[in-house]
């Protein structure tokens, strides 16, 4: 018979293991919860490929898929076949370049209006390439060929990006309307045809009412001097000061069009660094966008005194905010840094997993919308009385428009 001494040992002994057990349990509970928070979305992403379900998927999903490249994959390895910073330098070379040399082939007194179809194709190109690469890219991050992709839903993550592609529009609406308050009320179009349409009715208004003055003098004179015609009085300097106003027009908007260029080139890097497929489709898109926008810059410069030399040369300056752009952008994602960079174990945004450098894209992917939708769209909707005319051109517009954005569909489409 045990004694009470020995069944009071044997049930501390008892209390003290379980004790034991409990704190043993609980501090293997903390170490794990503590390491699970402290991982990144890229090792808890690579820890989800180790599951053994999720290796087979990627086993079936190899087996499943082409393994050539397509025709577009091949030629985008080709233009882009270095890193991000790298490959977006090569990118704003593309788009600024060829755009500009083309202006050598323009007349000088080319309509801006007579773009109309080149335009409705770019902007489908830019809703294209917003709609069906920059946004699904910003919230769900791109595919790989070789394995599943998982995405962790953040909602406050989800409201950041939200925040900065509303942050890109407006940005955009800000620079118009400042350009369209100290141009008295011109704004800064992507066409140009608003531009060119008032100067000269203006000044030949303001000719044909002096003309008429001077005949009406003409007519009395003779009859009050015996026939004798005095020389005309001369004209006052109204033409003059109309020249000097579309002069500073032409002026402010080089530096609106200098402007542009810079987020073009935040555009190209942002994407780059998001991946090849996306930078590559979004300098296709830019690309687009930039041979009209160009000849309409070029048009109204024409317009505001330049010679075509002259011109072609301050589109050249201009070219360089798409440059300045990609470099800020190549800062900003090199040393701001990113969610999908692994080395990074900075703290996010407000306690997300997002970094500076993640907020470049849906910025871009704003200023796009404004461009795609504000400043074009507006053209497009203007009519004329012609019935028949008009909807045979809205026909090629929208034909243009749905090519451009088809384009975007097919290089991403597997």
């Amino acid at each position: 018979m045990v004694s009470r001494r020995n069944r009071t040992l044997i049930c501390i002994s008892v209390f003290l293991a379980a004790w034991a057990i409990n704190v043993s349990a609980a501090a293997v509970k903390s170490e794990h919860r503590s390491g699970v928070g402290h991982l990144s979305v890229a090792d808890i992403e690579e820890q989800l490929q180790e599951c053994p379900f999720v290796e087979v998927l990627n086993a079936h999903k190899v087996a499943s898929s082409p393994t050539t490249a397509s025709w577009t994959a091949q030629i985008f390895a080709f233009l882009f076949p270095g890193t991000p910073a790298v490959n977006a330098l090569l990118a704003t070379l593309y788009i600024s370049g060829p755009p500009n040399f083309l202006l050598a082939l323009c007349p000088p007194n080319i309509d801006p209006s007579s773009l109309s179809v080149m335009v409705a194709f770019a902007v489908g190109g830019l809703l294209g390439d917003t709609l069906f690469h920059l946004l699904p890219e910003i919230f769900l991050g791109e595919d790989e060929h070789d394995k599943v992709k998982f995405v962790m839903v953040e909602p406050n993550k989800n409201l950041l990006l939200g925040v900065a592609i509303m942050v890109g529009f407006i940005t955009f609406v800000a620079m118009d309307k400042g350009l369209r308050i100290a141009t008295g009320g011109g704004g800064h179009d992507h066409s140009h045809e608003h531009s060119h349409q008032h100067v000269p009715v203006d000044a030949k208004t303001s000719g044909a009412e002096l003309t008429d003055s001077s005949d009406t003098l003409r007519a009395r004179k003779p009859a009050a001097s015996g026939g004798i015609t005095p020389p005309p009085s001369p004209l006052p300097p109204s033409d003059k000061e109309i020249n000097s106003s579309v002069k500073l027009a032409g002026y402010l908007n080089l530096i609106a069009d200098f402007t542009h260029n810079i987020t073009d080139g935040l555009a190209l890097s942002s994407s780059f660094y998001a991946s090849p497929t996306i930078g590559a489709t979004t300098t296709v898109a830019v690309f687009f966008h930039e041979i009209p926008h160009e000849v309409g810059d070029f048009a109204l410069l024409i317009q505001s005194g330049f010679s075509k030399k002259a011109a072609m040369g301050a589109q050249f300056v201009t070219a360089a905010g798409a440059f300045l752009g990609t470099f800020i952008g190549i800062a900003v994602q090199e040393f701001g840094g990113s969610s999908a960079n692994a080395s990074v174990q900075s703290p996010g945004l407000w306690g997300t997993s997002l970094q500076w450098g993640d907020m470049l894209l849906p910025f871009t992917a704003g200023t796009f919308l404004y461009v795609g939708t504000v400043a074009v769209i507006p053209e497009l909707l203007e009519t004329g009385p012609n019935k028949g005319e008009e909807l045979r051109k809205t026909l090629t517009q929208f034909a243009a428009m749905f090519t451009g954005a088809g384009i975007m569909l097919a290089i991403s489409w597997s």
